[in-house]
């Protein structure tokens, strides 16, 4: 996939409300104690992690899932759903920065979510891909 495909109006839009929410963990008027170090700690390479899986799947990229390309190089290359993982850290650098222990409770419940819809996307590009996909599924994690 040429670097042109890559950037797509969605990941600009998408780019901007990750880095919206770093900013906001950064910024937010109080003291920096142990929750907002460990927010940003945890923020920091997640975002750079988010944004850079996100822009190697470019137009491959969607909603509901489905089998335009199979990536599998760069971040891509350890983790099959780079994206789910790291904006679920993002999440939780979120909540930790409100410094409400109970708000970790949505991303707790988030990550059946993710789990499902990771699963469905397998079915998609199995059928799609076939031992390609097989295969790299025995070399990655997630």
């Amino acid at each position: 996939m040429e670097k042109s495909e890559r950037l797509t109006p969605f990941l600009i839009l998408q780019s901007f409300i990750i880095l919206g929410l770093l900013a906001f963990i950064f910024f937010l008027p109080g003291k920096w104690n142990a929750y907002r170090w460990a927010a940003a700690i945890i923020a920091l390479p997640s975002t750079f992690c988010f944004l850079m899986a996100r822009y190697e799947l470019g137009r491959s990229f969607s909603i509901t899932a489905q089998a335009r390309e199979l990536v599998t190089t760069g971040i891509y290359s350890k983790i099959r759903n780079p994206i789910y993982v790291f904006a679920e850290l993002i999440v939780i650098s979120f909540f930790l920065v409100l410094q409400r222990p109970v708000l970790l409770l949505i991303p707790v419940a988030m990550i059946p979510i993710q789990i499902i819809r990771a699963h469905k996307e397998a079915k998609v590009l199995e059928a799609k891909f076939g031992d390609a996909y097989r295969n790299y599924r025995r070399r990655t994690w997630f």
